[in-house]
């Protein structure tokens, strides 16, 4: 069985590449019978893809150990969930999962614009194909998932096997690489539509109209995907942390932040037929990042504890990297005169200098993200020696670039298009800005200007969180006062009358709440100590004793536990039980952490392992102020973004400037 799913996938290679070639000549021909069977190839890449990719479920949950991949990620002892999970737990697997994905969605695609785009689509699916068969050749020729154990090479005896890496046996990496792929994966529908409105040069907005929605989904596949893999590093690592800066963390965050700067922009070429040239470079950059972070993670370039072992995948990725980045670039500089806009930003006071602005500073994030993870690669090819980048360098740089985020979320919605007075601009701010300033000054008064930043972060929290409001407020109380129902219906009826802008500002209340979470930071606290049952020691304003210390095994690791009962003063909080794992099939050690989640702070306990002689437990307690709210934060942007995806009730119409002529002297223009 494992030779069908071989032949499956060398079958999809020949049928994407057929796609390509039938739909490039299909086109230059006119010829609509090569387009048509084109597009009945991809999808039969997606049927035979779904064919491999069920044949290595199958052989997972059945323990073939013949498969050298199943030997490698599996073992008897493994729940059927985790050996699931190990589709993508290792290199030829998650590399049939990315192969897989991008056939679903550009089976969809050509499935749902069969009828419509019909002199761009060909060019469409040439380019999800190219992309289609570049993954296809490392699965079928470089990696493939479906290599078997030749007798007396590396064989694994009659039903044991290596294991899924221990760290990935929890319950959130059961959906967190899944998210990034759909994120990494979609990104490339909307970069697709791009690049055939280039080659078809059109001088219109069709593919934003066309891919608006479908890049918003992606956003909040990338977003969960991002979140997901915080709680995960959070829960699993045993450090305590969300984030460490981590090559692997920011390859997923860099098209996250191109694509965010592009949902931004993208309004801008909608509403005012602006920064049409800057859009096509965004969302080509997202797809690159993408690419990129897919190289990054695969190739062993960087070490991370996210990433696979070193491959010898490196050198495709980056000669695709290469020609598609070329390819790209000539496209948009050969037809730079079909993306001009003849409209000006008309003031630096207006709703388009706060975009432009957002995508300015969202760039400048992206490239210094960039630039700390690339620095030790660069650094070791030019001098010889690897001069490692970590956290302080990224803190330094995007804490100063994600408050003035920060400060534009609260300032661009309150800003009129084209052009704001001063009055206007005192009459909006005015009260946002004496609230913010309340709470800085109050939290000063507590002690809290020993961190400025951390100040500061929350007073511009208050200000974008009164905008906010005060928009909701204004919409909802007008609605009210004409019809006579109650404010939360008014408010109901406010954000179907136009989804887009009050879901946004949900998104923008996401983003306030988990800046809430990050500024907790500053005032973590932490000891580690060595302990025995019954002992007691002190945590900020916790009693943490040791009640007791357990262990035993079942048949897929051994582990220790520790009974801490936690209390206050004289209320008791109950027990924690932070476990340490040792995997039988891996022989590798794991922490289990034990959290006492609140809204206000959590406690926060990891048992480290032993002391040197082997007598006492080593335990490390911290308390996280206000980290749940990163998690509430996504909740509400997760909400706010499908808000987002509804149709309004209203449908807006926003007038374009247009050139209606062309002369010696300037034509006229319609309004």
């Amino acid at each position: 069985m494992e030779n069908i799913g071989a032949l499956a996938i060398l079958l999809a290679f020949c049928l994407a590449a057929y796609a390509v070639i039938g739909s490039v000549v299909g086109k230059l021909k006119k010829s609509p019978f090569l387009i048509v069977s084109a597009e009945r190839a991809v999808y039969s890449v997606w049927i035979l893809l779904t064919l491999a990719s069920g044949l290595l479920v199958y052989f997972l949950l059945t323990g073939d150990f013949r498969v050298a991949y199943v030997a490698s990620h599996t073992d008897q002892s493994m729940s059927n969930i985790y050996k699931f999970t190990a589709w993508w737990g290792g290199q030829e697997g998650s590399l049939l999962l990315w192969a897989w994905l991008l056939s679903t969605y550009s089976a969809v695609v050509v499935f749902m614009n069969r009828r419509k785009f019909r002199d761009m689509m060909p060019w469409v699916t040439s380019v999800l194909m190219v992309t289609e068969t570049f993954f296809l050749i490392l699965i079928a020729f470089v990696l493939s998932p479906f290599a078997v154990l030749m007798a007396g090479r590396g064989n694994i005896v009659e039903g044991m096997g290596r294991g899924l890496n221990p760290l990935l046996q929890y319950w959130t990496m059961v959906i967190h690489p899944p998210m990034l792929y759909l994120g990494y994966v979609g990104f490339t529908v909307p970069f697709a539509f791009a690049i055939g409105s280039l080659i078809t040069k059109q001088p219109g907005d069709n593919w934003i109209h066309t891919t608006r929605r479908w890049t918003l989904v992606t956003w909040l596949f990338q977003s969960t995907g991002i979140l997901l893999g915080q709680g995960w590093a959070y829960a699993v690592l045993g450090w305590g942390g969300y984030w460490a800066w981590d090559p692997v963390e920011n390859a997923s965050l860099l098209p996250w932040i191109t694509a965010t700067a592009f949902l931004h922009s993208v309004m801008m070429q909608e509403k005012k037929d602006m920064m049409k040239i800057w859009n096509m470079v965004l969302i080509s950059a997202t797809f690159f990042l993408c690419i990129f972070g897919t190289f990054l993670t695969r190739s062993g370039v960087v070490s991370s504890v996210h990433a696979f072992a070193q491959s010898p995948i490196g050198k495709y990725f980056v000669i695709f990297m290469v020609i598609g980045i070329a390819g790209t670039i000539y496209l948009i500089l050969d037809r730079m005169k079909y993306l001009r806009s003849e409209a000006r930003l008309e003031s630096v006071i207006s709703r388009e200098s706060s975009f432009m602005f957002n995508n300015l500073i969202l760039l400048a994030s992206c490239f210094a993200v960039l630039w700390g993870t690339m620095f030790p690669v660069i650094s070791e090819a030019v001098t010889g020696e690897k001069i490692s980048v970590d956290s302080p360098f990224f803190n330094r740089i995007n804490i100063p670039i994600g408050l003035g985020l920060l400060l534009l979320t609260g300032v661009g919605p309150m800003i009129a298009w084209r052009r704001s007075s001063v009055e206007s601009l005192r009459r909006a701010f005015f009260w946002p800005s004496i609230l913010a300033l309340f709470v800085m000054v109050g939290l000063a008064s507590f002690g809290v200007y020993e961190h400025p930043f951390a100040m500061v972060s929350f007073g511009l929290c208050m200000f974008v969180t009164a905008t906010i409001f005060s928009e909701f407020w204004k919409g909802a109380s007008a609605i009210r006062a004409k019809s006579g129902i109650g404010l939360i219906p008014s408010t109901i009826e406010l954000i179907h009358r136009n989804t887009r802008r009050y879901g946004g500002y949900m998104v923008h209340m996401g983003i306030v709440f988990m800046f809430i979470g990050y500024t907790g930071a500053a005032f973590n606290k932490d000891v580690t100590k060595e302990v025995t049952p019954g002992s007691t020691f002190e945590l900020g304003h916790y009693t943490l004793k040791i009640a007791d210390m357990q262990k035993g095994e079942n048949d897929n690791y051994a582990w220790q536990k520790l009974i801490v009962q936690a209390s206050r003063g004289s209320q008791s909080l109950g027990i924690l039980e932070p476990e340490r794992r040792l995997y039988k099939a891996s022989q590798q050690p794991t922490s289990e952490v034990s959290i006492r989640r609140r809204v206000n702070e959590d406690l926060y306990l990891n048992f480290a392992g032993l002391s040197t002689d082997n007598q006492r437990a080593v335990i490390q307690a911290y308390i996280f102020p206000l980290v749940s709210w990163i998690w509430i934060g996504f909740w509400v942007l997760a909400v706010g973004t499908l808000v987002c995806l509804i149709p309004s009730k209203v449908r807006l119409s926003y007038a374009k400037t247009q050139v209606v002529g062309v002369t010696q002297a300037h034509a006229p223009v319609q309004k």
